[in-house]
């Protein structure tokens, strides 16, 4: 009779729901990936990326289902939902964006668009590695450390480095007095340099050709944040050597411009 009544009191009963909860996650999690582990109709990436998906998923549907059980202890959500057309108004504007973040991910993953560890560049202005593939959001981990989160809803603009090949792409932005000639011909001598001292790391086809050599791809954007325009340099180099390659342009755009007096465009904040 006691256990009866203790089993009977709310707390004990949000807890035992919880436990449960929390041991079909587990085991929906540890079938998923036996079925992974058992099957090879999917490379490993792939595989890879919808099991961090799959983990996203189900500790949302979890902590879903765990929020409505408690709050049914305390109101009529049936009524609480159907009877008030204001509420659900308000309901409807403020998850718009997540429904749509929730469409956008899944359009992402089942395209193949994205995999867990891809190198991604969001927005232009945005580029790392993929950490983390939520429901909601990509989680990239930056070159100088930082864990930058990305709504799927405000993604504009996303470039995948593919398997195998990668493209490298720098800039320098200039300031807008800068003499566009001056600097056309500074940034072609770049890119000649940077084909003689990196060839080693461009891709190359069967018979030892790249297939695509460093260069100079002109003014790329103008009125940078209102401060100058963008001179690009870009070369399509193997996976492995990416990063290293992409050290090496910049180190010879920024020796560039200080050999060359090139004006560097500045914040607006900096002008005086």
């Amino acid at each position: 009779m006691f256990s009866l009544e203790l089993f009977e009191k709310l707390p004990v009963k949000i807890l035992t729901v919880a436990l449960l909860i929390i041991l079909t996650v587990y085991l929906i999690r540890k079938s998923i990936k036996l079925f992974f582990d058992k099957t090879s109709f999917l490379d490993a990436k792939r595989e890879e990326t919808l099991m961090h998906f799959s983990n996203q998923v189900t500790k949302v549907i979890g902590l879903v289902l765990f929020i409505i059980y408690v709050l049914s202890h305390f109101f009529n959500l049936t009524r609480f939902f159907t009877g008030s057309v204001v509420v659900a108004s308000a309901l409807a504007l403020i998850l718009q964006h997540i429904i749509r973040d929730y469409i956008m991910g899944l359009t992402y993953l089942f395209e193949r668009q994205i995999h867990h560890g891809d190198f991604v560049i969001i927005n232009g202005n945005r580029q790392g590695k993929i950490e983390e593939i939520s429901m909601r959001y990509l989680k990239i981990r930056q070159y100088d450390g930082y864990l930058y989160t990305v709504s799927y809803s405000s993604i504009k603009e996303l470039q995948n480095g593919n398997r195998g090949m990668r493209r490298v792409i720098e800039s320098l932005v200039l300031n807008y007095k800068q003499n566009p000639d001056d600097a056309f011909r500074v940034m072609e001598e770049v890119a000649r340099t940077c084909n003689e001292k990196y060839g080693e790391y461009l891709l190359k086809d069967e018979n030892g050709v790249p297939l695509e050599s460093f260069k100079f791809n002109h003014i790329t954007e103008l009125n940078v944040d209102f401060s100058g325009h963008r001179y690009s340099i870009s070369g399509l180099v193997k996976e492995e050597d990416f990063v290293e390659a992409g050290k090496k342009v910049r180190y010879e755009l920024a020796m560039a411009a200080y050999k060359n007096d090139l004006m560097m465009a500045e914040s607006l904040s900096t002008i005086r």
